[in-house]
């Protein structure tokens, strides 16, 4: 590996390689190192604490016991809340704030080292955000399957329904709409009416004059007599 890709802002060669070998055993798959910020005090340091990101996770380094050990903190970018820096005179003051537990700080960070590793942070968690974002709402997403339109069929009483040869109506559905539709053609068709001949509407007339007791019982027995007679 091309140790010299993570000393570009100053940062001394020999701890960028220390702390890539110790890292390379903690990646996972298709996790990479992306940039690596170590602590510069105004005196000589030899083991000096680094803030390392990857495009999956923070390690806040600290090297122990002259160096025969190391406390690393590890944050994925979902349990880092925000990332804070303060520039002092000697270097800058920067902040990881977890989203629970205490905030962890390394000072002393080259100003230059402290812009990159919060640009490349604030970045970071901003498209970590937005995964979330999108994961949440795929698991709110319902499909729901397109439902074809009722169809309706409206049929007059006296329409005649046609059916073809291939689907004949059995003989009690026959004989079913028989009884259904007869009385309303019967109702429907118009009705004749006869009109009345002349002797029907003297005879009424006479009846009439005869109930009304316009007339007496012999008078209405001749005229009626007389009118029968023209048959």
């Amino acid at each position: 590996m091309n140790f010299e890709l993570f000393a570009i802002d100053g940062q001394d060669i020999k701890i960028v390689e220390k702390l890539v070998i110790k890292l390379q055993d903690m990646m996972t798959d298709g996790e990479r190192i992306d940039y690596i910020a170590i602590q510069k005090k105004p005196a000589v340091t030899i083991l000096p604490d680094s803030i390392t990101i990857s495009n999956k996770r923070i390690f806040m380094c600290e090297f122990t016991k002259l160096g025969l050990a190391t406390d690393f903190e590890i944050f994925s970018w979902k349990d880092i809340k925000d990332i804070a820096f303060k520039e002092e005179i000697f270097g800058s003051k920067v902040t990881v704030i977890p989203t629970t537990g205490e905030n962890l700080s390394i000072d002393y960070i080259p100003k230059v080292q402290a812009r990159k590793l919060y640009q490349l942070i604030k970045g970071a968690l901003e498209s970590s955000k937005i995964k979330e974002l999108e994961l949440e709402k795929e698991k709110f997403i319902v499909t729901v399957p397109k439902q074809a339109a009722p169809s309706f069929e409206i049929h007059t009483p006296l329409e005649e329904e046609v059916v073809s040869s291939n689907d004949q109506a059995s003989p009690e559905i026959e004989e079913v709409k028989e009884i259904m539709i007869k009385p309303i053609i019967e109702e429907s068709a118009p009705k004749v009416v006869e009109e009345d001949d002349e002797m029907t509407l003297k005879l009424r007339k006479l009846k009439s004059l005869f109930d009304k007791q316009l007339i007496t019982q012999a008078e209405y027995e001749n005229k009626k007599n007389e009118i029968l007679s023209q048959i």
